[in-house]
């Protein structure tokens, strides 16, 4: 089979792995490295034919057909049928990579009344994780090393919309996705939980923000997608024991968030702010 090593006829398919933002970028760089150690895929993406791209070079890396499952974050609704259809095709999912996200130049609010960072890099992933937590095994989130500049109040989601800073909103997202890593631990014993800082890389990520972009293409350092992706590869597959259910990784090392994204009580009121936002009992 194409892109199958030499004297390889079928890869052995070990795992089922869910990777949400997969159709450019690091989630597509973490989808095709998964595909090649004989995982199977299920992609999901907001852009129908970049999906299917990604598909194509995801099967041609592995020599199994990914699942293709198109939503778009911005909105809940695509998130809970996204769910559905995930559990009507698969009774377990070995790891699901909560790698979806977004960086807004300007204020935007969604169908569902929250500005886009948050929804679209917090609520969402918390409400699909919630939704397959009893048939997940490990869920592994991308979260940054921009939760420094975040200012979370879980009792108002939409305090960046009245004062609004890009990088700031975003920072606020990424504190909650450590924030959330650690209380799913916490109240999911059942499934480890981790997430990684994926260091700064070249992406798609900002497209969509004009200034963002070029200010990333020219920076030093940038990382490649690959490069992005390696812990998030690292996590998806190492043994729990080796690691701390509910840290926060990069470069394949636990580190320690600031404070603020490590307050037990403060995770704990963002859970609940959260569920109530999202619609959860």
């Amino acid at each position: 089979m194409t892109g199958v090593d030499e004297g390889v006829t079928e890869p052995a398919l070990r795992r089922l792995v869910v990777v949400t933002g997969a159709s450019s970028g690091i989630g597509l760089a973490a989808a095709t490295a998964l595909a090649r150690r004989g995982d199977r895929l299920a992609l999901v993406g907001r852009d129908p034919a970049r999906l299917r791209a990604a598909g194509e070079q995801v099967h041609e890396a592995g020599g199994v057909k990914p699942e293709l499952f198109r939503a778009d974050f911005a909105v809940l609704d695509d998130v809970r049928r996204l769910a559905e259809k995930l559990r009507a095709g698969y009774e377990h999912i070995d790891v699901l990579a909560n790698n979806a996200g977004a960086i807004v130049l300007t204020p935007v609010t969604t169908i569902d009344g929250f500005e886009l960072s948050i929804q679209a890099n917090h609520l969402a992933p918390f409400l699909l994780s919630n939704l397959l937590h009893d048939r997940v095994g490990r869920i592994v989130n991308t979260a940054s090393g921009a939760h420094r500049s975040g200012a979370l109040d879980p009792d108002d989601f939409n305090a960046p919309l009245r004062r609004y800073r890009s990088l700031r909103a975003y920072g606020t997202s990424k504190q909650a996705n450590i924030l959330f890593t650690a209380e799913a631990a916490r109240r999911w014993p059942e499934v480890e939980s981790y997430c990684f800082h994926p260091g700064v890389v070249r992406t798609r990520f900002a497209a969509d923000s004009r200034l963002v972009a070029w200010g990333m293409r020219i920076a030093p350092l940038l990382r490649t997608p690959e490069q992005g992706a390696d812990t998030l590869l690292w996590l998806a597959e190492i043994d729990a024991r080796q690691l701390v259910d509910g840290a926060y990784y990069a470069n394949r090392r636990r580190r320690r968030p600031l404070p603020k994204a490590a307050d037990p009580q403060l995770a704990a009121r963002l859970w609940e702010a959260s569920s109530k936002a999202v619609g959860l009992s």
